[in-house]
């Protein structure tokens, strides 16, 4: 008779363990003032929604009225890519129905997403939870493209931006 612990199916993540910490940075398209104030919060709960149902853990939310940050714990059970495009598109889509904005909202193509240890993340979850101070004093251009270069993130800066035409 066959010892019942081994005739069942191996679960792959049994054994993985992961400390995997990102923070992603995406802008609205041609980088728009559209993030309102009084429907903020409520994307940043339903992007956290979002991003939980895959499986990932939200560690700070936060952005201006043109762009958002997100710091998670990832799940090696996803592409970063394709976690990215579902945030994106379903927010969008969420923005839209919710016609928080006159015309179609739309996030820029790309994300920078940039990876940190487990003693940098408070350092990183202040940073995000204080964008309207931080941003008082430098414009987004200027800090995403700081975070590039001290990323060491290789850029053309042709490519950064989607300019209105």
């Amino acid at each position: 008779m066959k010892n019942q612990k081994n005739s069942k199916s191996k679960n792959t993540d049994t054994n993985t363990y992961t400390q995997i910490h990102i923070q992603t940075v995406f802008a609205v398209r041609y980088r728009e003032a559209l993030i309102e104030p009084s429907w903020r919060e409520r994307l940043y709960q339903y992007l956290t929604a979002i991003v939980q149902e895959q499986g990932h853990q939200i560690l700070a939310v936060g952005g201006t009225v043109n762009h958002i940050h997100i710091l998670f714990g990832m799940r090696p059970t996803q592409s970063l890519s394709s976690l990215m495009l579902r945030v994106k598109r379903e927010t969008s889509e969420w923005i839209n129905q919710q016609g928080f904005c006159q015309g179609d909202f739309a996030w820029q193509t790309g994300y920078g997403a940039f990876s940190y240890s487990k003693s940098q993340v408070p350092k990183v979850v202040q940073y995000i939870q204080n964008q309207e101070c931080h941003h008082a004093k430098r414009t987004f251009r200027e800090e995403y493209l700081d975070m590039l270069k001290k990323a060491e993130v290789e850029f053309d800066e042709k490519y950064i931006f989607e300019d209105v035409s």
